[in-house]
């Protein structure tokens, strides 16, 4: 690693005043108490007293003293001077150097500053650094800020800047080797060949390496890309890396390492020594042969499932193209058997009285009929349509059988037995291998196409059927995973537990403010529910919005609020203010207000950069925001916008994390602004969906009819503060419920606004949603579509709430609330810290619509938020257009990211991969 590795900017910042502390700092640091006032009042002369309180107040604020003391910023010195009733003028008369030295020796002894270089402190700092540097993969100017935060914390004077960089890089060079020495002594000598053979060109893939091969998944969803797939993760279990114990090496290091083999050239892993080059290789395949597993899950999951999702789709197409020819058959035998009826028709005469009118054939074709496009009504599966593709289904499922081995929870138990007997069948021969078949949790409808004649014989075809359905239900609920694995693992495993979540509870309550008594903490929250109940009932007859009818709330929609002419006025005067410029000047006018492109940091780490990188990076920025690739943005005969060049950037610099950071510089910038404080505080913010038509067999895409009308897309789902900036963004498939990504959304976001109200539409909301909310300590105002439909809930079965009691009959358990309390705080913490991953979690606890206890319990405790929300809808009119104008504010964001992503009409029409998700992200960045 380069020993220089800080910017100018950044040297010049260290230990000085960059700009002008804030209030809260000035509080912080330069406040004085009565010992500060008492040891300050010793110095000879008002000049000397006020120099002496600066110097005190800046080594607090920036851990070490000036070499001119008095160059501190005017509110320093006039907040400093009105402590002390000082006049700040005098601030000039304090130029004694020999005084300030011993100024500065005396505030060392008094306050117990230490030298950089002075022990044990010295060698505990260089302890925690290295430790530091060893478990995080964290950039070494990342590293430098916490270092000096740390000496500032500790009380240890900063050193010179370069002594400072110097430090750090030999710290992250010693963790560096030691990570390189580890990793490298895992493979033995023939896995050390294969791993060297991955930088080898294969000549049948026009020359790319086989690294490039390997790193690249299949993104089609069809027969062939999951035999691609399977291949793929073939070819990494082949190296062995289930055999390597990782134990003592930090994960995050390893990704760090598996992330940049994912993106560097072969080339230049080539050349590097012989440890790093290995460490480099295993980390990639430790972490990829993981990946490798979950994308051949992802598309046997996607693929079975349209296989059924297209079944069903056929057979009621099918019914409805049939649905005259039935009617026709089924009026004939109406009348037929009217005839049958007919009193006035002797037994003798009735069959020649229906075949007179109807012949034998006739009546034969349309009993023929009926039996051919009707179903048994305990037959509810598309049996038909689905089992023409039982013969794709075979080229797929042996490999998946003897490859993929799954455990299960024990609700998931009977599917993954069902499952093993499948994988077991494949060893088997003759007509009785399905005897014994695990038939446990088949419906009726599925029984009468499993079992066959009167001895139950088993159909193949069928149970095959059967369990891939009971298996890819079950995979969704995470009733079945599988491990190790980053998407497909068991969230209930991932929760703190045992002495690890013992030592942390105390911090967790603490934290979140909620009791370790779940009766307790119950009992506050009846009181404030009978309080909204109650304040509601004495407002309901004065509140011209809502009423009660036939045991339903009517709500009255809100009046439109009329712009008034000044508006309007001030509108177009803004509007001819606006200045007329090109999408690049503006952004690279914003780029010397803040230097948000510097957040694009090179693959590697290093300090790489090169002359006009900020321009070429801006091409590149437009290019991706815009959908309209590099070729429009290239330039011949300008270096900085050459194609080779700009290829290189978007692949060393333009990252999901690179992208985050230079977002976070840029809202971090906005939030501080007068303007922004107007339109909002940060403490309110919005989720929602902006959705994208993608290739048609896109391994992350979904189908969605009422987005993508017949094929399929993806649905960007940001999070918008109430000042405008977007906050996070992830990609989903098209087909997924909003509110199962909504808390990962709001929990995974990373800028230094923290919002605590949380709005989304009706589609983002949920009783488990609600609890999980709440126990994190975020209040959810989900604007409901019908809020007649919706359930209001008790706590106490005996109170008397007028009007409202037709409308809350429903009473909360709180003995499931008590039962799991602790089980809630758990997974509080376990969220907060980011152990478990929450959309996961959310599926585990919802397991498709059939909750477990646990999820029941977080559903009952949710109710209670989700009653009080409703209450305060109905009868606030403030607080539902509070909603109605944050949900705009982020609707406002959408059409600007359309007008913005105007190429191939905002459509992602080629191969959608995870690498695809990056055009949306530079979205985000530029709205």
């Amino acid at each position: 690693m380069p020993v220089e590795f800080l910017t100018h900017e950044q040297k010049e910042k260290y230990g000085r005043f960059s700009e002008k502390p804030t209030p809260e700092q000035l509080n912080k640091y330069f406040w004085f108490d009565d010992r500060d006032r008492y040891i300050i009042s010793q110095m000879r002369g008002s000049h000397n007293q006020l120099g002496f309180a600066i110097q005190l107040g800046t080594v607090r604020f920036l851990g070490t003293f000036l070499s001119r003391p008095i160059n501190v910023p005017k509110n320093v010195s006039l907040y400093v001077s009105e402590q002390l009733n000082i006049n700040s003028n005098v601030l000039s008369l304090y130029t004694n150097e020999r005084t300030t030295r011993n100024h500065a020796q005396e505030i060392k002894r008094i306050y117990n500053y230490k030298d950089f270089t002075e022990q044990p402190h010295h060698w505990r700092l260089l302890r925690w650094l290295y430790t530091r540097a060893w478990v995080s993969a964290e950039r070494p100017s990342v590293l430098f800020d916490l270092a000096t935060a740390k000496c500032i914390e500790n009380k240890i004077l900063l050193p010179g800047v370069t002594v400072m960089e110097r430090l750090i890089a030999q710290i992250r060079d010693r963790a560096n080797t030691r990570l390189w020495r580890k990793l490298a002594s895992l493979p033995n000598h023939p896995q050390r060949e294969m791993l060297e053979n991955l930088l080898l060109s294969d000549s049948t893939t026009n020359k790319k390496s086989n690294l490039d091969v390997l790193r690249k998944p299949p993104v089609r969803i069809t027969v062939t890309g999951l035999l691609k797939a399977i291949e793929r993760y073939e070819n990494f279990c082949e190296i062995g890396s289930i055999e390597w114990s990782t134990a003592g090496i930090p994960m995050g290091r390893i990704l760090a390492l598996a992330r940049y083999a994912s993106m560097a050239r072969a080339q230049t892993i080539e050349r590097m020594n012989d440890e790093r080059r290995i460490a480099t290789l295993v980390s990639f395949v430790i972490v990829f042969t993981i990946r490798a597993k979950d994308n051949v899950i992802e598309i046997m999951e996607i693929l079975f499932s349209d296989l059924f999702r297209k079944a069903n789709n056929k057979g009621t197409q099918k019914r409805l193209r049939t649905i005259k020819d039935l009617d026709a058959a089924a009026r004939k035998l109406k009348d037929i058997c009217t005839l049958l009826l007919d009193e006035n028709i002797i037994d003798a005469d009735i069959r020649k009285t229906i075949f007179a009118t109807y012949p034998k054939k006739m009546v034969k074709e349309s009993l023929e009929k009926v039996h051919h496009l009707t179903e048994p009504p305990d037959i509810t599966v598309p049996y038909k349509e689905l089992f023409k593709n039982y013969s794709t289904i075979r080229r797929v499922l042996p490999k998946l059988l003897s490859l993929l081995h799954f455990q299960s929870t024990p609700s998931g138990q009977h599917v993954l037995e069902a499952w093993n007997f499948l994988a077991e069948t494949e060893n088997k021969s003759g007509r009785n291998k399905y005897l014994g078949a695990p038939l446990k949790g088949m419906s009726t409808s599925w029984k009468k196409l499993v079992l066959k004649g009167p001895n139950h014989r088993i159909d193949r075809c069928a149970y095959t059927f059967w369990t891939i359905e009971q298996f890819i239900e079950s995979l969704k609920r995470h009733d079945i995973f599988t491990d190790p694995s980053e998407k497909y693992c068991d969230p209930r495993e991932q929760l703190l537990q045992g002495e690890e979540w013992e030592s942390i509870k105390p911090h967790i309550l603490r934290t979140l403010g909620w009791s370790s008594s779940a009766k307790q903490a119950l009992q506050d929250l009846a009181i404030k529910l009978d309080e909204t109940y109650r304040k509601v009932q004495k407002d309901l007859k004065e509140n011209e919005y809502v009423r009660i009818e036939n045991n339903r709330i009517i709500l009255s929609p809100l009046d439109k609020l009329e712009e008034p002419k000044s508006l309007k006025k001030l509108r177009k005067q803004v509007h001819f203010l606006m200045p007329h410029a090109d999408l690049p000047e503006l952004i690279l006018e914003l780029h010397q207000w803040i230097p948000f492109l510097d957040a694009f940091t090179h693959i590697s780490e290093g300090n790489s950069r090169v002359k006009d990188l900020s321009i070429s990076m801006c091409a590149v920025l437009i290019s991706q925001a815009c959908n309209i690739g590099l070729e429009p943005v290239t330039q011949a005969g300008v270096p900085a916008l050459e194609y080779d060049r700009l290829t290189w950037v978007e692949q060393n610099y333009f990252r999901a994390e690179t992208i985050t950071e230079a977002n976070n510089a840029l809202v971090s910038y906005h939030s501080k602004m007068k303007l922004t404080q107007i339109l909002g505080t940060g403490e309110v913010a919005s989720a929602d969906g902006l959705r994208f038509v993608t290739h048609d067999k896109a391994a992350h895409s979904g189908p969605n009819p009422k987005y993508f009308g017949v094929g399929r897309g993806v649905t960007y789902y940001n999070y918008t503060s109430d000042q405008f900036t977007g906050l996070h963004g992830i990609v989903i498939p098209g087909t997924i419920r909003d509110s199962l990504r909504l808390l990962e959304l709001v929990l995974e976001q990373s800028t230094e606004v923290q919002p605590k109200e949380i709005m989304t539409d009706t589609a983002g909301y949920s009783d488990i949603i609600f609890g999980l909310f709440a126990l994190l300590g975020y209040q959810f105002s989900p604007r409901i579509a019908d809020i007649g439909s919706s359930r209001f809930w008790r706590m106490d079965g005996t109170a008397d709430y007028g009007d409202l009691n037709t409308i809350s009959r429903h009473k909360i358990r709180t003995d499931l609330i008590v039962r799991y309390w602790d089980d809630f705080m758990r997974i509080a913490g376990s969220l907060q810290i980011g152990k478990v991953n929450p959309t996961q979690l959310i599926q585990a606890l919802q397991r498709g619509g059939k909750p477990t206890m646990l999820g029941r319990a977080i559903g009952e405790f949710g109710r209670i938020f989700k009653t009080q929300h409703n209450l305060l809808f109905i009868t606030d009119p403030a607080y539902r257009r509070k909603i109605l104008t944050q949900l705009n504010r982020g609707e406002s964001r959408h059409s600007l990211a359309r007008a913005l992503m105007y190429g191939k009409k905002g459509d992602f029409t080629s191969k959608l991969s995870r690498g695809a998700r990056r055009p949306v992200g530079s979205i985000r960045t530029r709205c």
